[in-house]
């Protein structure tokens, strides 16, 4: 398939002038050099790892910086009206936050699975919750709130400007680690696979970038091999990482993510379960599935491509509730334990 010219990766000036436009509202998550005897047993001999520490974002994760630079691109009448969104969870709360930081109104809705803690956080922070059956009818909620009630809708992952937010991540990481040679980002929608390999494209173009998705909702790779952007099959079985688990990919992060990933791998429920683990045990830190994916993709399939380099691996967000965390923790413990190192 052939580069869309409609679709335009943001510009160096573009992305450096939206990273000044978040400075006031976003902090700057820090980079740590994962050294430790328990993962060195894990990884061929030589390989560094690199964690990008987004979970320690505002709202819990990366999507602060997608829906602020959104937000910031509305006029006063706009954001007098409000925004709405639709999301699981983690894209829920970063709007519920961006609003209540510009003074605007919120109407986020959710599918009735979602995590009853997000749920919460959503209404913790001023918004007002919409549950609805499951994710296509959310989308489908969401349509009518900004059709019937104005407000603006803040998509999760599509769209230019929420592209330039999640490429101040990109942008951000190769400043703190400019000697990187390969980062793996977490795949959902797409949209911070698509800010971020837009940004280290500009910055450090032999840096490789490698997307991981779940097993059971691998929506981008089967988009990156037919060409265009796909759906979710009906029926699918849900993921634990319901932030990396949308119900289709849209044409701008599609086009960006098929042009900036080296590669993108699938991990399943269980090897997330295990980085879960492998965090809180080795880099104490407690994440979502999500945020352990990066790891598990640099455990399980990317392990010996990527071997004896130096990886960043992007811990995108820690928004769950302590009895799922829990459960994950106790789960992935124990395969961590089953698990032999590999030499």
């Amino acid at each position: 398939m052939t580069s869309s010219p409609a679709v335009e990766a943001p510009e160096l000036s573009e992305i450096e002038a939206t990273a000044r436009s978040l400075v006031p509202y976003i902090r700057e998550t820090p980079v740590w050099p994962w050294r430790d005897e328990v993962l060195a047993r894990r990884l061929l001999p030589g390989t560094e790892a690199v964690l990008k520490l987004e979970l320690f974002q505002h709202a819990g994760s990366f999507k602060a910086r997608g829906a602020l630079a959104v937000m910031l691109g509305l006029d006063a009448e706009a954001r007098q009206r409000g925004v709405t969104a639709v999301s699981a969870g983690n894209h829920a709360i970063a709007v519920a936050w961006a609003a209540g930081v510009l003074g605007a109104t919120a109407k986020v809705v959710m599918p009735k699975t979602a995590d009853p803690y997000r749920v919460a956080r959503c209404r913790g922070l001023g918004a007002e919750v919409v549950l609805t059956g499951d994710v296509h009818q959310a989308f489908a909620e969401t349509q009518r709130i900004e059709r019937e009630e104005g407000r603006t809708f803040v998509h999760p992952f599509e769209g230019r400007r929420t592209a330039l937010g999640t490429a101040t991540l990109g942008m951000e990481l190769v400043r703190q680690a400019p000697d990187l040679e390969a980062v793996i980002v977490p795949v959902g929608g797409g949209g911070l696979a698509a800010g971020v390999s837009a940004a280290i494209a500009r910055l450090q173009p032999g840096c490789e970038v490698f997307g991981v998705e779940p097993e059971a909702n691998d929506v981008m790779l089967r988009s990156l091999r037919s060409g265009h952007p796909e759906k979710v099959p009906e029926g699918r079985a849900p993921t634990i990482a319901d932030s990396l688990s949308p119900p289709y990919t849209l044409p701008y992060s599609f086009e960006l993510c098929r042009r900036g990933l080296t590669d993108l791998v699938l991990v399943s429920d269980d090897a997330m379960r295990e980085a879960l683990a492998l965090l809180f045990q080795s880099a104490k830190l407690a994440v979502e599935p999500a945020g352990a994916a990066a790891t598990a993709a640099l455990l399980g399939p990317l392990r010996d491509r990527l071997g004896g380099r130096r990886v960043g691996l992007i811990v995108c967000g820690t928004n769950i509730s302590p009895d799922r965390y829990a459960e994950h923790l106790a789960r992935g413990a124990a395969l961590l334990g089953q698990s032999s190192p590999r030499v």
